[in-house]
């Protein structure tokens, strides 16, 4: 469908041409190309076209140029000069697979541009011509993505994957409702890897951090943009001409400037002669060896055993100096050749972990990105990590050792990862506390949590209020767990271990797998 448009469009582009060429009855005498025709009859159909006609095609054209563009235009314009020029400008310097990325995300800013214009010229088309419409936009999209997907091993592939990620904007036209918020999603997916390049080049690349920084300017002024002219919306002219007749004047447009652009130029010279055969290599080639009439496999062990008493006739007689059995000197060398160069070697032992004191230290960090903090890299703090949170956010504390950290305010959900001796005060949650690969760990609850959840975690004490006492606890491959629960008239902690040890039976009058809680009593 593709080849069939694209042979439509060349066809009336030619038809144009040949139209103005029927329409001029003189040609100028001082042109130097149909001087050289008329001299040089061999070489008539290569004459390139009259500067007339260029002219009479830029004629043709240049109604629409004289039209008064809208307002809307020039702002979008003046975003692609602005905004993304500073993106593109920061590309070229930091050059590679970057800046070629940059130019097909400028490429689909220049064809949005013209569809906009079209939308302001033409009636709303059907959903056919809308395709073809879009098409120039969409192949921009698509060259942004395949440039990301065809350079995984590039060092900054991370840039690579923020561009791609966030290269959807461009479909906010497509949309009807509040498009300027498909424009702040789109931010969202690009923020994954972007943020991730303004992690690790902080103190590496500022010039990274500002290609991270432009690009996401983009974002900020095309939504504003959107939000001013098109809130509902791309809209259409109604008393406006059929858009595929407007986008087929936009295509000859182009056509014939890119013409008037050729003819004013001087006629290239005339071809030079073809060049000569070819030189022929006289290479004698060797007899080839017949290869066996077997290739092997079954059909040779076969073949062999279908000779018979023959099989035997192409082996040579063992001389008795090269008997082993009679040679007990050969022996003890095969035997060394076998224990020697013929052995495999062992494998070479495993790399042990590096120690904790001798592994490089990452910075702590207190970050809230989106709904979800993040807590890792503390080491025995002084003074509690306290952060305030809300009903939407959750919490991830990771690599914090000889720490407290404080909860405030009502939260989703928390997890707790690879740390050790970790106290952990919570308000409220609306989920649970999970917990994986800890040691002598520590929770106290204030206010009402749902369920605990306990994974390979060695020794830990779990203080509940009385709002908290229906709280359900889930242990798996852990052990030294206590709950410490309020009792009594004066309100004390009462210890509470859970089990660690369970003894499992077959019954055979129940026809089931028992399981008991072994409990040591002395």
């Amino acid at each position: 469908m593709h080849n069939l448009t694209t042979l439509i469009k060349r066809l009336e582009a030619a038809t144009s041409r040949l139209e103005d060429i029927a329409t001029s009855t003189e040609l100028p005498k001082d042109v130097p190309a149909l001087k050289q025709a008329i001299a040089s009859p061999a070489v008539e159909s290569q004459a390139p076209t009259p500067p007339q006609t260029a002219a009479a095609s830029a004629k043709t054209t240049s109604k629409q140029s004289e039209d008064p563009v809208p307002e809307s235009i020039e702002e979008f314009q003046q975003f692609i000069s602005s905004s993304v020029g500073k993106y593109v400008k920061i590309s070229n310097e930091l050059g590679g697979v970057v800046a070629k990325q940059a130019v097909e995300v400028l490429k689909g800013f220049q064809e949005q541009r013209k569809f906009l214009l079209i939308t302001t010229k033409a009636t709303k088309p059907d959903a056919s011509t809308y395709q073809v419409i879009l098409k120039p936009i969409n192949d921009a999209l698509m060259a942004v993505t395949e440039l990301k997907e065809s350079n995984r091993p590039d060092p900054m592939y991370t840039n690579l994957s923020a561009v791609a990620d966030g290269i959807m904007m461009l479909a906010w036209i497509t949309l009807d409702s509040r498009p300027h918020k498909h424009v702040e999603e789109s931010l969202s997916s690009a923020q994954f890897f972007g943020n991730r390049v303004l992690k690790e080049q902080k103190d590496k690349d500022p010039k990274q951090v500002e290609w991270v920084q432009s690009f996401y300017q983009i974002f900020s002024d095309l939504a504003e943009y959107v939000k001013q002219n098109f809130p509902s919306g791309v809209t259409w002219n109604a008393k406006g001409e059929p858009a595929g007749d407007v986008a087929k004047s936009f295509l000859q447009t182009a056509t014939a400037l890119g013409t008037s652009d050729a003819g004013g130029a001087s006629a290239p010279p005339p071809p030079p002669p073809p060049p000569g055969p070819a030189p022929v290599l006289d290479i004698k080639a060797e007899p080839v060896p017949a290869a066996p009439a077997s290739s092997g496999g079954f059909d040779a062990v076969f073949s062999e055993l279908n000779k018979g008493s023959d099989v035997t006739k192409g082996l040579r007689k063992v001389d008795k100096s090269e008997m082993t059995h009679k040679n007990p000197s050969l022996r003890a060398s095969s035997a060394a050749d076998r224990n020697g160069s013929s052995r495999g070697k062992s494998p070479a032992p495993g790399k042990k972990p590096k120690p904790e004191s001798m592994r490089v230290k990452k910075p702590a960090r207190k970050d809230l990105e989106g709904n979800k903090w993040t807590i890792e890299n503390y080491d025995k703090e002084t003074q509690p990590i306290e952060i305030e949170t809300s009903l939407t956010q959750s919490v991830l504390i990771s690599r914090c050792n000889n720490t407290t950290v404080m909860l405030k305010g009502k939260a989703n959900q928390v997890t707790v990862e690879n740390s050790t001796r970790l106290s952990l005060v919570v308000d409220t949650l609306v989920s649970t506390v999970d917990v994986v690969k800890a040691q002598n760990f520590a929770l106290q609850v204030v206010g009402t949590l749902p369920t605990v959840m306990l994974d390979q975690v060695d020794g830990g004490q779990v203080y509940l209020s009385k709002e908290s006492i229906g709280t359900k606890v889930f242990t798996s491959k852990s052990s030294g767990i206590n709950l410490n629960i309020l009792s009594g008239p004066d309100d004390e902690y009462k210890e509470v271990p859970l089990p660690s040890q369970i003894c499992s039976y077959y019954d055979e009058n129940k026809g089931d797998l028992m399981n008991e809680i072994v409990a040591h009593a002395g």
